[in-house]
């Protein structure tokens, strides 16, 4: 993981980027730690808003199970009333909803990952970020812990840790 977001440069969010993504986000489900009543039947991964890494983690995790669960990729819409899945990503079109949806899954274990400056001190337990054109990670640790996942050290060593 760390190769991919050393290498990841970033201009203007191109379908390339979003397959860097989708990689990472798959990456996520072997550094992050659900309790046990989430560790039966698929592994939902879900998306809030357009975005072209729908597509991207459709095609990125073909043939891909987090152990032997198979992995599904659902949409969602930033209104809805719940959000069953294990990976939540809030599209960078749709992050004015964060602070709701945070609020919404409040005590879900339920990894809430966005893609807009500032959003892991709004609720974001995960937030991609560009910096000096390299994809770079913004990690809320108090906010994983919230939602009673764990994440590993190596995790939170690729990433800058907010609060």
């Amino acid at each position: 993981m760390l190769v991919l977001l050393n290498s990841a440069r970033l201009e203007a969010q191109q379908p390339s980027d979003y397959a860097v993504q989708a990689n990472i986000i798959y990456r996520f489900t072997k550094y992050i730690d659900w309790p046990e009543n989430k560790k039966t039947g698929d592994f939902i991964i879900g998306i809030v808003g357009d975005s072209p890494l729908t597509d991207e983690l459709k095609s990125f995790i073909a043939n891909k199970t987090v152990g032997s669960r198979k992995i599904v990729i659902k949409t969602f819409p930033s209104s809805a009333d719940a959000y069953p899945c294990h990976i939540l990503f809030i599209s960078e079109d749709e992050s004015s909803s964060l602070k709701k949806i945070a609020a919404r899954t409040s005590g879900s274990s339920l990894l809430l990952v966005s893609e807009s400056e500032g959003l892991a001190q709004k609720g974001s337990c995960i937030n991609f970020i560009i910096v000096s054109d390299h994809l770079k990670l913004e990690i809320n640790k108090n906010n994983i812990e919230e939602r009673n996942l764990n994440i590993a050290s190596e995790l939170l060593q690729l990433g800058k840790l907010v609060k």
